[in-house]
């Protein structure tokens, strides 16, 4: 007899998920299985893992001809996490089982019966709930990842057999596999390695300190005052002065994310991470540092079928640090420009189109010149006016309107490196930045705004606009086209983060004039 079994799971579409109503139905035909709804390869691949984990697990599946469909069909639908579902709808069609019609089924299925983490379980569960179905059932090792989404109610499971047998299954029939089994070894394995994988996250006691760098006075003031406001980084100097060192210790100057921050941060790195990896929200902000060689897609975000996140979304919250930024291709930089201006990235392909946060803090890192030694006296520099000129233009204008804060970096003198007195240490400076983070939170808190570089110009020029004395510099600039109206508005959110750090109410002179400093590496390119 036919019969027409149905189970609910969840697909995403970059960090947005949609239910899915997953139909199994029972034909009077010959062995068979089709699997309807836009499913990709490995989704189309389900086919043999759900007969096999079905079959070891003591509950085989139907002989005659089974139909899955994926609803809504028109929507394409990828990766293993369907695997349950579909498995479970099955089993419902042939009477095997009872389901509950609004818990949901996110897990790969194992040969051997056994359920097996995916990614992406944090935005899926996100989705799920969203959708009114907290009853979500999972592999056990995605049980901690998953129980971070505040109000689901998560179900764990090691195998296909403990949950059919808590769905009705004849436990006489059931076969759970064997708690010292080569398989249920290698999975505490797998386990306890994705455990200790965080994604290159250098702990914390060992994290980078500011007190390693040598003098750097003026570019260690500009890094504060970006820690400060979330503002952008240009740095320009010969190699081995120190704007690795200074663009790595950013993140240990910042405060924590809270909690919104923190899911959204997650929510990427579990699209990005190995399954089961992420246990615990991520609280400190993300650092990115890809090679100069990596393309669009790596930084953007791309690939074939459903786009996935790229270095840009992956540091959102935090730190994008482009170093050797002139050897970047040009497409690759520009392409920055709007997650720059929008806090977020769009990526559209023929499988359809996938957004992502991206509201990161852009650091980039320059020599002078191709050799890098024209800094200073430039004598032992072999570059020609010509080539120094086409290097640094591979910085187009546009993107570095963009960037709020643009400081030289020189060589530290032999006095720096020879002293004794030891430098201030990153968290005496994280202090003041979170000190000044307080003041922006309660200024900024009646518009829905975090930090300074988030004010927008309407606001720049009405209730945060400076007194008239302070902005008679900024105007002038403005008049004598040496500032953009761009450069203006960002000046001002750079006076503001200043003025925090100080502790005044409003920026004043010397506020504005230091912002104006900051905004036009000294002497130009």
């Amino acid at each position: 007899m036919s019969g027409v079994g149905r189970a609910l799971g969840i697909g995403l579409v970059g960090l947005n998920g949609y239910l899915v109503e997953v139909e199994a139905d029972i034909g009077q035909t010959l062995p068979a299985f089709v699997l309807l709804g836009l499913p990709d390869s490995a989704l189309n691949e389900a086919k043999e893992r759900v007969r096999s984990a079905a079959q070891n697990s003591g509950i085989p599946l139907s002989r005659r001809k089974i139909t899955v469909n994926l609803l809504p069909a028109a929507l394409s639908k990828r990766g293993t996490a369907f695997d349950l579902a579909i498995t479970v709808a099955a089993l419902a069609a042939a009477g095997d089982i009872r389901v509950p019609a609004e818990t949901v089924f996110i897990a790969e299925l194992g040969l051997d019966g056994r359920l097996r983490p995916v990614q992406g379980i944090l935005p899926a569960v996100m989705a799920a709930v969203r959708a009114g179905h907290p009853d979500i059932v999972v592999a056990a090792a995605n049980g901690p990842e998953a129980r971070l989404v505040p109000g689901a109610r998560v179900h764990e499971y090691e195998s296909l057999g403990g949950l059919v047998l808590d769905l009705g299954a004849d436990p006489l029939k059931v076969l759970l596999p064997e708690p010292g089994s080569d398989a249920a070894m290698a999975e505490a394995v797998v386990r306890r390695a994705d455990a200790g994988s965080e994604g290159g996250a250098i702990p914390e006691s060992g994290s980078p300190d500011l007190r390693d760098v040598a003098g750097q006075a003026d570019a260690r003031a500009a890094l504060e005052v970006a820690a400060a406001g979330g503002h952008h980084l240009f740095m320009l100097g010969p190699p081995g002065v120190g704007k690795t060192m200074l663009a790595e210790r950013l993140p240990g100057i910042l405060p924590d994310l809270d909690d919104e921050a923190a899911m959204e941060v997650t929510a990427i790195h579990s699209l990005s991470k190995l399954p089961s990896a992420t246990r615990e929200l991520v609280r400190r902000p993300p650092f990115e540092s890809p090679h100069h060689t990596a393309s669009q897609v790596a930084i953007i975000g791309g690939g074939s079928g459903i786009p996935r996140p790229g270095a840009a979304s992956r540091a959102h919250r935090g730190i994008l640090f482009l170093d050797e930024a002139p050897e970047f291709g040009g497409r690759t930089l520009d392409s920055l420009r709007q997650p720059l201006e929008s806090g977020e990235v769009s990526i559209h392909r023929s499988a359809g189109h996938a957004t992502y946060p991206a509201r990161f803090q852009l650091v980039l890192a320059a020599n002078p010149c191709p050799c890098g030694q024209s800094s200073g006296k430039g004598l032992q520099c072999t570059c020609t006016p010509q080539a120094r000129r086409r290097y640094l233009a591979r910085l187009s204008g546009p993107l570095l309107d963009r960037v709020d804060i643009q400081v030289g970096v020189r060589q530290p003198s032999t006095y720096d490196l020879a002293s004794n007195e030891p430098a201030e240490a990153s968290a005496v400076v994280a202090a003041r930045v979170r000190a000044a983070r307080e003041r922006q939170t309660e200024r900024l808190a009646p518009y829905g705004l975090h930090t300074n570089a988030e004010i927008p110009g309407r606001l720049l020029r009405g209730p945060f606009r400076p007194p008239p004395s302070a902005i008679r510099t900024l105007e002038q600039a403005l008049e004598r086209g040496t500032l953009t109206a761009r450069g203006y508005d960002r000046v001002l959110r750079v006076a503001w983060s200043i003025a925090d750090l100080a502790g005044h109410d409003v920026p004043d002179d010397d506020d504005v004039g230091q912002a104006l400093v900051f905004r036009t590496i000294e002497g130009g390119r």
